[in-house]
């Protein structure tokens, strides 16, 4: 652009270059957060009671009027010790996987049984075949001929799901995929608090 400043569209050059600076901002901060997550290990993460519910519902609240509509089905409190920002993300990351591959609707989940906290993302895409199911959650990992897009949408860098799974077994949990029938379903554990 520099060297024909005549031949440039100025206003469209000036989009791509914010465009390009925030995704690389986005990957930088995904990358620091990851590392911070390694740091710790496996150790137990020190937190506050965080209600996952509650959670939820808020983060269902801010894909209102989204090309498919996500439902949260109704939910008692569901309370762990954690961060809540990280667990914020680590639903937000879910939601948003699902809603680029849902054809109609995204469907989340927060239920309770034996001192576990269970939370389901679900969409109604083309899933994801069980080989390669495990490899979704490797850093940078991306399965596009596995999941076909709709639209012109942009795909994400691939470390989405590795955060989601550094995020809960941070918490004390795990995550995995599974069918759906039709689609996929994200299922993440964690430990109720004071269990």
């Amino acid at each position: 652009a520099l060297d024909h400043p005549h031949a440039q569209d100025w206003q469209e050059t000036a989009a791509g270059v914010l465009a390009d600076t925030l995704r690389l901002a986005k990957l930088a901060e995904d990358l620091l957060l990851l590392a911070r997550l390694d740091e710790r290990g496996r150790r137990p993460l020190a937190g506050r009671p965080v209600d996952l519910a509650s959670l939820a519902s808020a983060q269902v609240q801010r894909h209102d009027g989204a090309r498919v509509p996500v439902r949260l089905r109704p939910a008692q409190p569901a309370i762990v010790t954690g961060d809540a920002d990280g667990l914020r993300r680590l639903l937000a990351n879910l939601i948003e996987n699902a809603q680029r591959y849902a054809s109609t609707g995204v469907q989340v989940g927060i239920a309770q049984a034996e001192g576990q906290v269970r939370i389901t993302v679900a969409d109604d895409g083309p899933g994801i075949p069980q080989a390669e199911r495990e490899r979704a959650f490797a850093r940078f990992a991306r399965l596009d001929d596995a999941r076909s897009r709709t639209g012109d949408e942009p795909g994400g860098t691939g470390l989405g799901l590795a955060i989601v799974r550094a995020t809960a077994r941070a918490h004390g949990g795990d995550v995995w995929l599974e069918d759906a029938m039709p689609g996929l379903r994200a299922v993440v554990r964690l430990p109720l608090a004071g269990c």
